[in-house]
Parts: structure tokens; C-alpha cells; sequence
């Protein structure tokens, strides 16, 4: 088969297009053949070699979100045949004993993740345990599928299971245009809050707006904090859901209320935060919170709720596999809105 792959850190001249051997599945695995795989900024810094996942090595094939067709099953896989369209769960936890991918880590350690940890969806072919593969409706486009998994899992944890948000509540979104981020626009309307996103760009705003968001600003032209506050007549808003870090961690702190609360999980603008005033965090009863890896239960019932809701599936462009390289570029330049996808 056909696989991009990388052997050393480095640019995009790092990644090459070759053939590899096919996989072979285990008792319990699965060889699904990719139709859409959508990038994720992990792709990226692990490429680089900003930052590696422990358990990473080279050779790799990246790509953690993945759908596209069963083409062969293990011996033990009863849920699953061959030609059913699925999409994979790139989580390696909770794997059974009987797959390939089984002990490859669990969510605090050795952090298991197809795409990540293990091959993934830059080829034509991907191994995966049959447990990790949930069926596409027939009417979805298999690219829509592929936006899934990451985006919508990552969202939906850091907002309800670690940021406890209800209905009624005010958020605030950073980097609206990013894949995590319009995802968490529709999760948090569905849920019933009012949402406030802000994004890079105007014309991020306008799109945030237009899926869904109540307000939105520029938060390279705009006072962040003070605009948050106007709209909330002052009081802050209930939540910030921060994936961008180092640039705007003090306007967020500032932008929040009394007993509310700060998620994290991400640093797409740097590693370090300052907190400008312990003062103001614990005399407003401000949580700081980290969002850890999402579940091996939540993605089973996420996904019966993207595939029965009317959520809009943001696609920015698609690219062919071996033009993995210029996505990439397109991903770092931050030159998107929703996600970016590859076709075998």
C-alpha cells in the first residue's frame, strides 16, 4: 500500500510517499481502507518535533481521525464485516488483549493513539481494533466521518465531563476556526449555553456566527476581557474553553466570574501562562482546569448524537495523500476554518 511517512523530525520535506507493507490484522483488529483522513495539529508538532508523544517512534504514519471501509477482520471481530463503513475511535484504551494495538497505553501514561503512537491514517490501509470502529449511517459522506472523532471527543470532554457546562450558562471559545472549536460552538448550542466566540480573523468571526456562535469578536483587534464583560453586563462569563494558551490566558482569567471556570487543552500559541493575579483567582473562586484524555465510553454515545443531530460538518479543503505535505503547511498557517482533509 501506499503510506506518508517520516523517519526523522523536521519540515514537510521530512515526509515521504512510499510503499509499505499492507497490515495484517490480529484476532481482534480490523483493516479499515481509508476514504477520508482529517489532520489534526498533533500531525504537525509531532513532525516537527515540537513535542512527541511517549511511546512515539519512527518510522511514522500519522493521521489520528479516520473512516473509510472494512476490508479484512480478525478471526475473534463478530461486530463488524467486510464492506461496512466505519469510522475509528483513535484512542488505544480499553483495547482488548487479543488485538496488535493491545498494551500500547492507557489515558495518564503511555498515551496509546492511532495516528499518534501508532500507524495511522496517511496510507491506504489502517489497522485498528474491532472494539475502535462504530458504522457510518449510509446517507454520510465518508469525509464527513473522518471529522468526527478528535474534534467533537475533545470538545465534548473538556466541556462537560471536566467543565461541567449547563444549559443557560455563558462560554467563551478561542480560536473559533479550528476543527476542536466548531465543534464546541455546536456542542455548547445544543446544550443550551449562549456562546461567545473569538477567532484571528473577521472573517472567522462571521463563519463562527453563522454556525451557531451569539457573539463574536477579533481577538488580535479587540479588548477580549472588556468585550466579554460588556456583554455579560459585567457579571464575566461562566466558562472559558482554551486550546490557544500562552496569548490569551490573562484575558481569559479576567473575562471570568465569580466560581467560574478555566478548561485547557491545548497550547497551539505557546507552553507557558502567567496568571496575572492570584488575587482575583481565589477571591472570585476561579477553577483552572486541565481537560485529560477523553474515555473509551464516550465515543459510542457522541457519535449517536452527531449522526441524530443536525450538526454542520465544516470541511475547508481537501487534499490528495500525497500532497500531505502542503496541508500541513496550510494547517501550521493557521489558513483554515473547520477541517482539513486527505484522500488516499
Amino acid at each position: 500500500m501506499k503510506a506518508m511517512l517520516y523517519d526523522e523530525p523536521g519540515g514537510p520535506e521530512v515526509l515521504r510517499y512510499v510503499d509499505v507493507e499492507d497490515p495484517e490484522p490480529g484476532p481482534g483488529d480490523v483493516i479499515v481502507d481509508v476514504g477520508a483522513t482529517a489532520l489534526n495539529r498533533l500531525d504537525v508538532v509531532q513532525r516537527n518535533g515540537w513535542f512527541q508523544l511517549p511511546g512515539f517512534t519512527y518510522p511514522h504514519i500519522a493521521g489520528m481521525d479516520v473512516a473509510g471501509t472494512v476490508s479484512a477482520v480478525g478471526d475473534a471481530v463478530a461486530s463488524v464485516a467486510v464492506g461496512d463503513r466505519v469510522v475509528v475511535d483513535p484512542s488505544l484504551a480499553g483495547v482488548a488483549e487479543n488485538s496488535k494495538l493491545a498494551g500500547r497505553g492507557d489515558l495518564f501514561g503511555e498515551l496509546g493513539i492511532i495516528g499518534g503512537t501508532a500507524a495511522g491514517g496517511y496510507a491506504e490501509k489502517c489497522l485498528v481494533p474491532g472494539s475502535h470502529v462504530y458504522p457510518v449511517p449510509d446517507d454520510m459522506p465518508i469525509e464527513h466521518a473522518a471529522t468526527f472523532p478528535t474534534c467533537y471527543l475533545t470538545a465534548s470532554h473538556a466541556l462537560f465531563e471536566v467543565g461541567a457546562l449547563e444549559a443557560g450558562e455563558t462560554l467563551m471559545i478561542h480560536a473559533a476556526g479550528s476543527g476542536v472549536s466548531t465543534a464546541g460552538i455546536q456542542l455548547a448550542k445544543h446544550a443550551g449555553a449562549t456562546v461567545l466566540a473569538t477567532a484571528g480573523t473577521d472573517e472567522k468571526c462571521e463563519r463562527a456566527l453563522a454556525i451557531g456562535a451569539d457573539h463574536a469578536c477579533n481577538n488580535r483587534t479587540t479588548d477580549v476581557t472588556g468585550w466579554a464583560r460588556e456583554i455579560t453586563q459585567g457579571a464575566g462569563v461562566n466558562m472559558v474553553f482554551d486550546h490557544v494558551g500562552t496569548a490569551l490566558f490573562g484575558a481569559s482569567l479576567f473575562a471570568i466570574g465569580i466560581h467560574g471556570r478555566l478548561v485547557n487543552c491545548g497550547n497551539a500559541s505557546g507552553d507557558e501562562a502567567t496568571i496575572p493575579s492570584l488575587g482575583y483567582l481565589f477571591h472570585s473562586g476561579i477553577k483552572i482546569l486541565g481537560s485529560d484524555p477523553y474515555g473509551p465510553d464516550e465515543m459510542g454515545p457522541l457519535w449517536e448524537t452527531f449522526c441524530a443531530q443536525d450538526f454542520e460538518v465544516i470541511i475547508d479543503s481537501e487534499f490528495p495523500l500525497e500532497a500531505a505535505a502542503g496541508a500541513q503547511d496550510k494547517m501550521l498557517a493557521s489558513d483554515f476554518f473547520g477541517k482539513i482533509v486527505l484522500r488516499p
